[in-house]
């Protein structure tokens, strides 16, 4: 069997236009498509997003971008019913994703742009095991809560 292929991540902000430019001038990102509207009541759209989240949405405003190697990220504002920050971003103890995680060659620099543009270092920069100070990796957060772990080198690079 092959292998699947990682294709996007799902990302819930209080201000997509915000978190566009953000991911744009802190990551590089590439905006693909919006920010745009979605309705419940809108069109086939609208209809997809009640399905997938279920009765109580009505509306959101959504973005999507693109990392280096052509991972989506996509940016969700929910308006109706209301975006919510979680109390603790990093619910490490629940089931579920609790972070992504980027690859950047300047891992210092990148982490230096995070915090200057709003986000937070949630860790120091850490060898990775066995200790290898070529191999690093950090723990950091944007404005909205998200957990983003930076890589120094790609995953099986760091594990290989």
């Amino acid at each position: 069997m092959t292998a699947l292929r990682f294709n996007h991540v799902g990302i819930g902000v209080a201000d997509v236009d915000a978190a566009v430019e953000w991911y744009a001038r802190v990551f590089g990102l590439e905006l693909v498509l919006g920010p745009f509207d979605v309705r419940a009541d809108t069109g086939p759209s609208g209809q997809q997003a009640q399905d997938v989240l279920g009765p109580s949405f009505r509306h959101m405003r959504m973005a999507h971008m693109a990392t280096g190697d052509g991972v989506g990220i996509e940016l969700f504002q929910l308006l109706d019913p209301p975006h919510e920050r979680r109390e603790q971003p990093l619910e490490f103890w629940k089931s579920g994703t609790f972070h992504l995680c980027l690859t950047a060659e300047d891992l210092e620099g990148v982490t230096r742009r995070v915090v200057e543009n709003g986000g937070r270092q949630r860790s120091r920069v850490w060898p990775n095991r066995p200790p290898d100070p070529a191999r690093r990796m950090v723990y950091l957060e944007d404005p909205w809560g998200t957990i983003i772990e930076l890589y120094s080198h790609d995953y099986r690079t760091m594990y290989g």
